[in-house]
């Protein structure tokens, strides 16, 4: 015994910790180092073993008050702890009712025992969910729009009023779980025979046992039919967004309220806008002479074409900003983003003889080539116009 680590140790816990301390301390344990969790490992097979030790001790008042008194050397020659039964552990009842209210409520919600919070499967029952995928314009995405959907959607049968029965018949109880849905399996483990609790496999957790089917829905309950359901899409959904329509899914069960219908929308590429979040960005072209003179420009927005005064000397990649010209928000849809758009010169590349002089005249005026002397102020005076004239279209 004198290999044994102290029980409080093995827990993590100081040795005055409640009951609530010391359950939270072995599920954490247990989770990590259970044998279903770790296939094959050993270490964490015997710290399973350990910790399982521990708490089924420390767990018990009468043993815990023993332990504390006596340490390891109260369950040595059959009085706890010896190396009889399982891993060592026969002096504890694994098979008794010490143990199995361990299991029960440590490992019953996390490795299907006990079973005691679990919800019968034939109480009402929310239906499935359904997913469906609208296309629609940039445009639409921006300002919203309405699009009709065609599916095929379930309905509780007329022929039998959804119970599955032909008519004049009625569902039976299900004699192998007396109509609760569910049965409780008793299996061999490694801590003894554990009761657990599954879906009955005569009724599938219905609970009931339908012997002559409905010629129409063949027992189902459900038929099926197209449907055309409108869709209302918000200014301002963006692409891969989904829109929840609330009870258009499948029917639910037992009485149970019909699941949503999740429309994901996929919004098509626009071939000058792109967007960020609320915001819009785009690029416009500018000549050679509104860059270098300034002029009004009209550009493209979702909400038709704007002018905008261009300043003189404009260099190209320049960025502006129209306020309030973007996506509106989906929370408010008086909030709208903004459209960024980049300047960008068009340098032309094909030049008449005139507009080579022009330039000429310009890069001269510019100091960037030398003029020949005499002739500065007239090319000076003359340039601006050839410029403008020429680079105007």
């Amino acid at each position: 015994m004198a290999d044994k680590r102290d029980y409080y140790e093995v827990l993590g816990v100081d040795r005055g910790a409640d009951d609530a301390t010391l359950k939270k301390a072995y599920r954490k344990l247990a989770k990590k180092y259970h044998p279903d969790m770790n296939p094959g490992d050993k270490e964490a097979e015997q710290k399973f073993k350990e910790a399982t030790e521990a708490y089924s001790v420390l767990s018990d008042p009468e043993k815990r008050k023993t332990y504390d008194q006596f340490g390891h050397a109260a369950f040595e020659n059959g009085g706890g702890g010896g190396a009889g039964g399982y891993g060592g552990f026969g002096g504890f009842d694994f098979n008794g009712q010490d143990m199995g209210d361990i299991f029960g409520d440590i490992f019953g919600d996390l490795f299907g025992g006990g079973g005691r919070s679990r919800r019968a499967n034939n109480g009402p029952m929310k239906g499935a969910s359904l997913r469906a995928v609208v296309h629609i314009t940039f445009q639409e995405a921006v300002f919203g729009c309405e699009k009709e959907l065609e599916l095929t959607l379930k309905d509780n049968c007329k022929t039998c009023n959804g119970t599955g029965a032909k008519p004049g018949t009625s569902p039976e109880t299900c004699p192998k779980c007396n109509g609760s849905g569910q049965v409780v399996m008793t299996q061999q483990s490694m801590f003894g025979m554990v009761r657990n609790v599954q879906t009955c496999p005569n009724c599938h957790g219905t609970g009931k046992i339908i012997k002559e089917k409905c010629p129409d829905c063949r027992g189902t309950g459900f038929t099926s039919s197209r449907k055309k359901i409108q869709v209302s899409i918000p200014a301002g959904i963006d692409d891969g967004q989904s829109i929840r329509i609330r009870e258009k899914g499948e029917p639910g069960t037992n009485g149970g309220p019909r699941g949503d219908l999740l429309v994901e929308v996929q919004v098509a590429r626009h071939p000058i806008f792109q967007r960020q979040d609320v915001n819009i960005f785009s690029t416009a072209p500018i000549t050679y002479a509104q860059a270098a003179l300034g002029g009004t420009i009209r550009i493209s927005t979702v909400d038709g074409e704007v002018e905008y005064d261009v300043k003189p000397g404009t260099q190209t990649d320049t960025k502006i900003r129209l306020r309030g010209k973007g996506v509106p928000s989906l929370r408010n849809k008086n909030v709208r983003g903004d459209h960024y758009v980049t300047l960008v010169v068009q340098v032309p590349t094909k030049l008449s003889e005139d507009a080579k002089e022009a330039l000429r005249a310009f890069d001269e005026a510019c100091g960037n080539r030398p003029a020949v002397k005499g002739q500065e102020k007239e090319k000076k005076k003359s340039f601006m116009d050839k410029l403008k004239e020429t680079f105007e279209d």
